[in-house]
């Protein structure tokens, strides 16, 4: 894999790359296998809807990166703004890589460079309300429930009122 460090958003765990063209063998290979699609979306994917979704070529729209572990790519990420100052975010990692917080690490670091870097002001996700686990996880990065939207449950990430853009999230009742 080639070298991008210098476009890393970094984590205390993880690292953050852009994903591109070069990437598309493994995301190809990631996005058929129904372990890894489970809980994105349910239904392997064929190489051509991945290279259409998954390696950039979205870009401005949606930016797409590739999770990594030290060297190791262990999950995919991406964000779209929703609006001038916030968007919406979404993590998966390959089964092996779950349970040991690199998902709550990348999110926490993704979210840090969405307010710092880029300017946004809200952060949403919106896993599927049955999924515990990532409803869990997201919870360990920061996100508060703001309420369902149909089977999911959206979550929102707010930077403490007063506080540093990508500091502490504001608390909700």
């Amino acid at each position: 894999m080639k070298d991008t460090s210098e476009d890393a958003i970094r984590g205390e765990a993880t690292s953050l790359v852009p994903a591109t063209e070069e990437h598309l063998p493994l995301l190809a290979g990631w996005f058929a296998d129904p372990a890894f699609v489970r809980d994105w979306g349910g239904r392997p994917l064929t190489r051509e809807e991945v290279a259409a979704k998954y390696i950039g070529r979205r870009r401005p729209a949606v930016v797409s990166l590739l999770v990594l572990d030290g060297a190791e790519p262990v999950g995919y990420a991406q964000y779209a703004a929703t609006g001038p100052h916030e968007g919406g975010i979404d993590v998966v990692l390959l089964p092996h890589a779950q349970g040991q917080g690199r998902g709550p690490d990348a999110a926490r670091a993704l979210v840090r460079h969405l307010c710092t870097v880029v300017g946004w002001n809200r952060v949403t996700v919106d896993p599927e309300a049955a999924d515990h686990r990532a409803v869990r996880a997201w919870s360990k990065a920061g996100f508060c429930p703001v309420g369902p939207r149909g089977s999911r449950l959206l979550k929102e990430y707010r930077p403490a009122p007063g506080g540093p853009p990508g500091g502490a999230p504001e608390q909700h009742a």
